[in-house]
């Protein structure tokens, strides 16, 4: 009886010719059908074009076996539990970087593969980003230390080593193993007698279905992340391209989504509402255009939930994705001027969304992970193209979303208008100027509250003229102080009573009128809605 096996995915990433397929070829005891570049197309231009797989096994560590359980039987010879290592290996072309995040979602420990001869490429930098968001581990492989000089080569590998170190310094992987190796001594070339170097070491760090196997050994059952041959009857296998097996009801294919966003911070430009970027979810990546959003101002301290999402919450709308230092344009006034305070003090959501919508539908599990990217951006450019991250909370699966989904999702927008005090008509009555646009139709603002500089609060009464001008009622009468202000305009009230201004005085000061409101961004009505 075959020996207990864990299998453990270890991708192997990296800038292009870093020589992580040498690598994986040097590391490997068993490859798969997908391994070393085996086809036509990686051949004939030399470089790896899809993920490639092979493992190596060890005897399984002792932290990583069961506690026995009393008076155990010895184990039978060859029944002795292994850790079967899963090498995947990525493209490194940045053309290729939609399979590289593919093959990055399904490994559990990266290998970052470094040409010590050249260092940090970009690539290089964008496998570190993609590595932080999807694993929790990582070892760095400074790799072709057999073309450094050899009198010089342990100076050149120690001064790699400190550059690396402080690479990783402010990432999570602070403190990674980074080991020198030579996986094709005399490079691509040079004949196959000459031994890998490092490689022990490398090993040490890392540790209707008729039959299965996984790489040439059969097996009776698999698990998420394993690398599984299966040999179906009756099936042409040029039908199928690539696909997804999964059990029933754990996938959904949807047309839009709500993602929890967190910007990735070497992504230089911003993040802007309407925006269409490469997403990436599972192995698909599509177009797809964003809407950015925060929790109301007085949420954004709230501890971030990333299992779920709310929609009985209300929700801010932004024209883009906040950072320290940002300013909501959405807003203006005194809403705007509060905002940049908090921004420039550090006060930003500590949880952000986005509406993603998909150009063309994608199949998915929930609270997978989401990749925002510029992959449209010059490859040849020194920048990172990954622009956020995320975890897919809720997916929109009606294709008339917008009709059946949307308008339960509480997004609304700040709205702020200012006018001013034109005059007064009685004790309990203004006329203000300058809130409307003379074409818009003050009827649909009718019974909405506005605010007097000098304190009162008022209600829009009526249209008054053909001007845009607009009648106030202010049920609480005007305090003696504001009358005193708005005195001149009492003196002289010319052809008022028709609606007609004619050399009217100006007041001593001028007092200004504000209307706030929200407006719900999916309400079919387009209903603005104040505060009680």
């Amino acid at each position: 009886m075959a020996g207990r096996r864990v299998n453990v995915n270890v991708g192997v990433l990296g800038h292009i010719d870093s020589g992580k397929t040498a690598l994986a070829r040097a590391l490997s005891t068993t490859a798969s059908t997908a391994a070393f570049d085996k086809q036509p197309q990686s051949r004939e231009r030399g470089i790896t074009l899809d993920l490639g797989f092979s493992c190596f096994s060890v005897p399984l560590p002792a932290r990583l076996r069961p506690a026995p359980l009393g008076a155990e039987p010895e184990p039978e010879p060859g029944a002795e539990p292994r850790l079967q290592v899963t090498l995947v290996d990525c493209p490194g072309h940045a053309s290729l970087i939609r399979t590289i995040i593919g093959g990055a979602q399904i490994i559990d420990l990266m290998m970052l593969v470094i040409d010590v001869t050249k260092g940090m490429q970009t690539q290089s930098a964008e496998c570190l980003v993609i590595g932080q968001i999807a694993c929790q581990k990582l070892v760095v492989v400074l790799n072709k230390t057999d073309l450094l000089p050899e009198g010089k080569r342990q100076a050149a590998i120690d001064k790699m080593t400190k550059k690396m170190q402080k690479t990783l310094e402010n990432t999570k992987f602070r403190g990674a193993p980074i080991i020198p190796v030579a996986a094709r001594p005399g490079g691509p070339d040079a004949p196959e007698t000459e031994a890998p170097q490092g490689i022990p070491e490398l090993i040490e760090v890392v540790r209707k279905v008729k039959s299965m196997q996984m790489f040439h050994t059969p097996v009776t059952s698999a698990v998420q992340g394993d690398r599984l041959g299966i040999c179906v009857t009756q099936f042409d296998p040029k039908l199928l391209e690539r696909g997804l097996v999964c059990a029933p009801e754990s996938l959904h294919t949807v047309h839009a989504a709500l993602v929890s966003v967190e910007k990735i911070p070497y992504f230089r430009g911003s993040l802007q509402t309407k925006a269409k970027f490469h997403i990436t979810v599972g192995h698909e990546t599509v177009m797809g255009r964003v809407m950015f959003f925060s929790p109301a101002p007085d949420g954004f301290d709230h501890e971030p939930v990333l299992d779920s999402f709310d929609f009985s919450q209300e929700y801010l709308f932004q024209e883009q994705y906040l950072c320290p230092g940002s300013v909501p344009a959405e807003t203006d006034g005194g809403e705007a001027d509060r905002r940049v305070g908090q921004a420039s003090e550090g006060r930003c959501p500590r949880q952000q969304w986005a509406l993603v919508e998909f150009e063309k539908p994608v199949t998915c599990p929930r609270l997978c992970l989401v990749i925002g990217s510029r992959l449209d951006a010059d490859i040849h450019a020194n920048t990172c193209r990954l622009a956020f991250h995320g975890v897919l909370l809720h997916g929109l699966e009606d294709k008339n979303y917008a009709e059946s989904a949307l308008p339960r999702l509480r997004v609304y927008k700040l709205k702020h208008k200012h006018g001013i005090v034109e005059r007064v008509m009685d004790d309990y009555s203004v006329i203000g100027r300058s809130l409307f646009k003379k074409e818009t139709n003050i009827q649909l603002f009718v019974g909405l509250k506005v605010q007097l500089s000098t304190g009162e609060l008022g209600v829009i009464a009526s249209a008054f003229g053909q001007s845009g001008k607009f009648k106030v009622h202010i049920p609480g009468g005007l305090s003696p102080e504001s009358k005193k202000i708005l005195t001149p305009t009492l003196k002289k009230r010319g052809r008022a009573g028709r609606g007609e201004e004619a050399g009217q005085p100006e007041p001593v000061q001028h007092v200004a009128l504000s209307l706030s409101f929200k407006r719900y961004v999916f309400d079919t009505h387009k209903r603005m809605v104040q505060s009680p």
